[in-house]
């Protein structure tokens, strides 16, 4: 028998090396492949070996976050607007000076797309539901400590458990280098201890009769303030040294996280998170998978009109900002865009933008005068021209010190205060009210004079806040009304709130008159909101985020606001919250302009659908916070591509 032998060989498997300056060559098993063909008679026998040898290539090449950012695949990534103006700070819980909005926000309603708090704060129900915590909170039989558990399955971005002792030191931390947060709360909190690697105790600060000086702020705390992990912060404070200042200035770009997402990309332009794959909220405990976009994405828009034109085509999903007539877009214009409510004000009215009287301005330490610009403003041209009717009107909501949600309108005797309200535009009741006062126009140039002084004011707001500079020019055609000289405004916002927040100096020259937020929906509402209204505790603080930014004292106000929070009857908390109102509608330090959304929250469901709606058969409901705070991040977990 005759045997040829051929022998090909080739290889199957094809690499080539390729050095650059920032791959480092690192040996790897390559496998090559040999075939052999041998012809036996007239039949062919194919055999195979393997042949590995080592080769020397590069390890891949970093993963260029920003060419991945620049094109993120979009039925992975929801992109919002309205809430991150301007680029990112730092990552940094324990600070409030990150300019960081995707990811940190400590309010009513926490962001908790990154950290996590114990409990979620539903605006909707007004109940806490439990994130990082396993079950409901429990006081004890004198309201003085509250008890709960973590979860188990809670766990960091490092897959090490989260313990009670992890929150224990997050408040020790607070305390120890005064941050915002224990500034805030040390009046209030006692200590918050670990009794074991699950369970927290948070102890009041209790009052000279043995009760808590505030149960409502110890309450509020569990669903307001980050769980912060102890490890890393020993990191953060062996880095700064122990210096205070130093630890709120850190960018904590290194910082260990429990929450869905973390940092991807930043730049000047946009904001990108990533989904945590191994984010322990998937355990049954909790949600019971993973949030279903894998990215969140916030394009940084010069202002309104640029973030609404990405809105109207498709590239913006979630839009916390004022877009005027919001209802055009799909009665006019027939595109898939929609509010949480069909109909106006198309969302839930939880806070009351609110025009602050500097009572240091000449004149304006008069009631009269106060009441008599505050009666004279027409309101429904406001709501109609700056708000586009996206706000209850005040005949329809009569003004109060509350939002127009039921559960805060229930909480004062609406006869009790009718004859002090106002619905606005009341010309001649203002005028009348002047002139009983003496306040008159005696040299005959049209404007009224107090004490020999022409009464001249100027009305400001932040530049490039359309609604809110409306709303003033508003407040301003007022004043000629009725013979008090108002002019408007508009200095840049970092000049703007450098001025206002400042309460422990008079407000600079041409602060007569200026619009600041209040409060909207929290678990200390209505009352938390009255307090940042009115307190005279915010006057003289060198740095104001809280409230009462036109400096009012009134030892009545304060007596009332410091005892609801302990008060349990019911009728009670009617009667002191109906004094105050009376008391706001008589002395009239600030005066609400409309009633706002606490969170803007127009969706286009051209990529994504099934976001939260009036009536949607969510159970609870999920609330209109654009998906990121609060228990509205549960609507995270409902989206759906429209075309899958």
């Amino acid at each position: 028998m005759s045997k040829k032998l051929n022998v090909l060989i080739s290889a199957l498997f094809i690499f080539s090396v390729i050095l650059t300056a920032c791959a480092t060559p690192t040996p790897q098993t390559i496998t090559v492949v040999e075939t052999q063909v041998v012809t036996v008679k007239e039949t062919q026998v194919v055999t195979v070996k393997e042949t590995q040898i080592v080769a020397v290539v590069p390890t891949a090449a970093p993963l260029d976050a920003a060419a991945v950012a620049a094109a993120l695949p979009r039925n992975e990534t929801l992109y919002f607007n309205g809430q991150q103006w301007g680029p990112v700070v730092g990552w940094n819980p324990y600070s409030s000076s990150n300019n960081n909005a995707m990811a940190i926000s400590q309010q009513d309603s926490a962001r908790v797309t990154m950290f996590e708090t114990p409990y979620l704060y539903n605006m909707l129900d007004g109940k806490q539901y439990p994130l990082l915590a396993d079950g409901d909170y429990a006081w004890n039989d004198a309201r003085t400590e509250i008890t709960f558990k973590i979860k188990a399955a809670a766990k960091w971005s490092d897959g090490t458990p989260v313990t009670a002792e992890d929150y224990a030191y997050t408040w020790a931390t607070h305390v120890k280098y005064n941050t915002p947060t224990g500034a805030g709360n040390k009046d209030y909190i006692e200590d918050i201890v670990a009794v074991d690697a699950q369970t927290v105790v948070i102890k009041a600060k209790l009052n000279a009769e043995g009760k808590a000086v505030n149960p409502l702020l110890v309450s509020a705390f569990v669903s307001t303030n980050y769980v912060i992990q102890k490890a890393w912060t020993e990191i953060l404070e062996a880095r700064v040294g122990g210096d205070a200042t130093a630890l709120l200035a850190d960018p904590a770009e290194d910082v260990v996280y429990s929450g869905p997402y973390h940092k991807f990309y930043t730049d000047d332009t946009k904001v990108v998170m990533v989904r945590d794959d191994n984010y322990w909220g998937q355990d049954a405990s909790m949600w019971g998978k993973l949030p279903v976009p894998k990215y969140l994405a916030h394009a940084i828009f010069k202002d309104n009109a640029a973030g609404f034109v990405a809105l109207q085509v498709g590239q913006v999903d979630v839009s916390q900002q004022f877009n005027a007539n919001i209802q055009d877009l799909w009665l006019k214009n027939m595109l898939p865009i929609s509010t949480y409510l069909p109909e106006a004000p198309y969302g839930i009215g939880a806070s009351l933008p609110t025009a602050f009287f500097n009572l240091k301005s000449h004149g304006l330490d008069q009631v009269a005068v106060r009441k008599a610009i505050a009666m004279a403003v027409d309101y429904d041209t406001i709501i109609s021209n700056a708000m586009t009717n996206q706000s209850a009107t005040f005949n329809q909501v009569p003004r109060s010190l509350m939002n127009p949600t039921p559960g805060e309108q229930a909480l004062y005797n609406h006869e009790a205060v009718k004859d002090l309200q106002w619905a606005g535009k009341d010309y001649e009741g203002a005028k009348a009210l002047l002139d009983e006062a003496g306040i008159v126009d005696t040299d005959g140039d049209g404007w009224r004079e107090y004490e020999g002084k022409k009464l001249s004011y100027v009305a400001t707001c932040p530049n490039g806040w359309s609604d809110w500079q409306a709303a003033i020019e508003v407040v301003a055609a007022a004043g000629k009304e009725i013979g008090i000289d108002i002019t408007s405004n508009y200095p840049e916002w970092s000049v703007y709130q450098t001025v206002v927040t400042k309460s422990d100096a008079p407000l600079a020259e041409g602060y007569d008159i200026f619009m600041m937020w209040s409060a909207g929906a929290g678990p200390t509402m209505p009352w938390g909101r009255i307090r940042n209204l009115l307190s005279s505790e915010f006057v003289g603080m060198a740095s104001n985020w809280n409230g009462n930014w036109g400096q009012y004292s009134n030892p009545e106000v304060d007596a009332l606001i410091q005892a609801i929070p302990g008060e349990t009857d019911e009728a009670k908390l009617i009667e002191m919250y109906t004094e105050l109102v009376r008391i706001y509608l008589t002395e009239i330090p600030s005066f609400t302009l409309m009633y706002r959304p606490q969170s803007f929250h127009a969706v286009n469901e051209t990529i994504w659908t099934n976001f939260p709606h009036q009536d949607d058969g969510t159970n609870p409901p999920v609330p209109p916070l654009n998906l990121t705070d609060g228990w509205s991040i549960a609507g995270l977990y409902n989206l759906m591509l429209t075309t899958p």
